[in-house]
C-alpha cells in the first residue's frame, strides 16, 4: 500500500503536521497547510533483513487492549477536508479509526489508529490510552482472520507543535502500530486539548482466529 511519493523537506513536514487536539469537538486529527499527509507513508525500496513477523495487507476489523479493557470495532478513516487525519464521527466515538492511506497492521511501516479520548457526554474509546505501559500487548484482528499482536514500546505525549512527525509516520524499519488521541489540559474553543498522546508499538507475533 505504501507508494513512492515526492519527498518533502523535513522542515516543511514538521511545520505542516501538527496535531490540533480537537477530538471532543469532532474535528480532524492533525492540522494542514495544503500538505498531503499520505506523502509520509512511503516504504523502503527493499525490505530490510528481519527476525520478526511481517503480514500481507489486510484491513483491520477490531482492536483489543486487555490492560485497559478496550475492545472496539475499527472503521476506516481517510483525510479530513483540511488535509489532516480524520477521526470517527462523534456518534461512533467508541470505535477506533484506521488511517487507510497508510500500512495495514502487520505490514512494514506504522499503521495509524486514532480515536476519541472523550466527548461532551463522557469517556470514549481511547480515554485511558495514557495508562498503557511498555511491554503490554495490543491485538488487532484483520479481515484475513489473522490477529496481529503488538508489544508497546513507549507511551508518549507532546504539545501540539512538538509531534515527532518522522518518527510517528515515516519509520518503515519493521511492522509497527501507532495509537493516537488527544489529552492533557483542555484549552477550550478551537484549541481543544493541549497535548497529543501516542502509543508506539511493534509487531511481535501473529495467530489465526
Amino acid at each position: 500500500m505504501a507508494r513512492p511519493r515526492r519527498r518533502l523537506p523535513a522542515g516543511l513536514i514538521a511545520a505542516a503536521l501538527v496535531f490540533v487536539g480537537l477530538f471532543s469537538v469532532g474535528l480532524g486529527l492533525g492540522s494542514a497547510t495544503g500538505f498531503d499527509l499520505s506523502d509520509l507513508f512511503r516504504g523502503e525500496d527493499k525490505p530490510p533483513p528481519r527476525a520478526f513477523p511481517v503480514l500481507e495487507p489486510s484491513r483491520p476489523v477490531s482492536l483489543t487492549i486487555p490492560s485497559i479493557k478496550v475492545s472496539a470495532p475499527i472503521m476506516l478513516v481517510g483525510l479530513a477536508g483540511d488535509g489532516s487525519v480524520d477521526v470517527p464521527p462523534l456518534k461512533r466515538h467508541n470505535e477506533a479509526g484506521w488511517f487507510d492511506e497508510g500500512p495495514t497492521p502487520g505490514q512494514f511501516g506504522p499503521a495509524i489508529i486514532v480515536g476519541h479520548a472523550d466527548t461532551r457526554t463522557g469517556p470514549s474509546v481511547f480515554h485511558d490510552l495514557k495508562k498503557l505501559k511498555p511491554g503490554q500487548r495490543i491485538e488487532v484482528l484483520r479481515r484475513d482472520n489473522k490477529v496481529a499482536i503488538f508489544e508497546i514500546n513507549s507511551v508518549e505525549h507532546y504539545g501540539k507543535s512538538k509531534l515527532p512527525v518522522k518518527r510517528v509516520y515515516a519509520d518503515y524499519s519493521r511492522p509497527q502500530l501507532r495509537l493516537m488521541t488527544c489529552g492533557g489540559t483542555w484549552l477550550g474553543g478551537e484549541q481543544g486539548y493541549e497535548d497529543n498522546y501516542v502509543v508506539f508499538a511493534s509487531l511481535v507475533s501473529t495467530r489465526k482466529t
